[in-house]
């Protein structure tokens, strides 16, 4: 019998890849082996475990070991093939009977601690998300169910390569210390996942909105973060990175109630939000030139300075094109009035919503209206 996920696979450019099992389902699973072996007196070479997604998994179940009221084993992380920094882990999870009736699950070794609030769990808290704990929860109790124990369960999830593992990831970022997080809504990990990435970056949006003041100063990457610690008089050390994920970001800050979200980033990516483009990446869509073209015209250029935009390979070369012609300022202001009603657009007017944009070879583009009254807001919490 295989593990359940054989016929689960996804295409990714172009390619055929194996999906895996999150570390909530390795927490889950190996909690139902340990409390089969106490209460039960069955030791599983493979356990059952039905995922949220509605998937059965069959995961083997290794290195048990029994004392007189506890017994632990573990489940080795298969993340399929996502780059995952947590696949080939060894997720253990120790169930011990207690006096006090239900089921407490606690970390152990290798699992964060949350220190920020935002999070989905109070400041303390062993970093197992809810779904995890409700996954070991009915796992436990389905094991209860066929027992005659009366008694309460302790379940503490732990592994001895979390603490290494942690520091790969966004954990420290998010002010998880000691170790991983036990994560996944689904119980299955998705190769490449567009969802993972987005929900990473909402769990940092809580934490940085539940510390300031409603409005945040997001970057696509580290351009963008480089650009506001040398140019913008403010340290950055706060900053949102949304990746591609312009459209995404602006829907989770209306969804959490913030009040304003300013956008630094190089002219590369959000000259695509002047056609309304609000996943940024390539594979998604390039009409770059044509966009910057598009302005021109409306800007003055003439037939062969449009054509001459058209032929450009990057948007540095069309912008030192528009220089060139002394048109440069007046396309910006074109672009950034198209960009600013898109956010706007986007968000619904139910925050305020601004962007600046920059080139490496000529700095400062330009901004969108609103930039200034974002700038002074995100001051007030340096």
């Amino acid at each position: 019998m295989g593990r359940g996920l054989e016929e689960h696979k996804v295409i990714k450019q172009n390619k055929e890849l194996r999906c895996g099992f999150t570390t909530g389902s390795c927490a889950a699973a190996a909690a139902k082996g340990a409390a089969a072996a106490l209460l039960l007196g069955i030791k599983e070479a493979k356990i059952s475990l039905l995922t949220p997604a509605g998937i059965r998994l069959f995961l083997p179940l290794e290195d048990f070991r029994v004392s007189d009221n506890s017994v632990s084993c573990c489940v080795t992380k298969d993340a399929g093939d996502d780059p995952d920094v947590t696949d080939g882990i060894h997720i253990y999870a120790e169930v011990k009977k207690i006096p006090s009736p239900g089921i407490l699950i606690e970390g152990g070794e290798g699992i964060g601690q949350i220190t920020r609030k935002g999070l989905f769990l109070p400041v303390g808290e062993a970093a197992i998300n809810p779904v995890p704990r409700k996954m070991i929860t009915d796992a436990v109790q389905e094991v209860l169910d066929r027992s005659d124990y009366e008694g309460g369960l302790s379940v503490t999830v732990r592994t001895p390569e979390g603490e290494e593992t942690a520091k790969k990831t966004f954990n420290p970022r998010l002010g998880i210390e000691g170790g991983i997080s036990i994560l996944g809504t689904t119980g299955i990990v998705e190769p490449m996942s567009e969802a993972a990435m987005v929900k990473s970056i909402e769990a940092e949006m809580r934490i940085l909105l539940a510390e300031g003041n409603g409005y945040l100063l997001v970057t696509p990457g580290n351009y963008g973060a480089d650009y506001v610690k040398t140019h913008c008089g403010i340290s950055g050390d706060n900053i949102l990175k949304c990746s591609n994920f312009v459209g995404d970001t602006i829907d989770m800050a209306v969804n959490l109630k913030a009040r304003g979200l300013l956008f630094v980033s190089h002219i590369g990516k959000f000259i695509k939000l002047a056609g309304g483009i609000m996943n940024t990446h390539s594979r998604e869509a390039d009409c770059r030139a044509e966009l910057m073209a598009a302005a021109a015209v409306r800007s003055g250029a003439g037939l062969k300075t449009v054509r001459e935009i058209l032929q450009t390979k990057t948007t540095e070369e069309g912008i030192s094109l528009l220089k060139s012609e002394g048109i440069l300022e007046r396309t910006m202001e074109d672009l950034l009035e198209k960009i600013g009603e898109n956010l706007s657009r986007r968000a619904y007017d139910r925050l305020l919503t601004g962007a600046l944009v920059f080139s490496g070879g000529h700095g400062f583009l330009g901004q969108t209206k609103h930039t200034d009254l974002l700038w002074q807001k995100l001051k007030e919490t340096e």
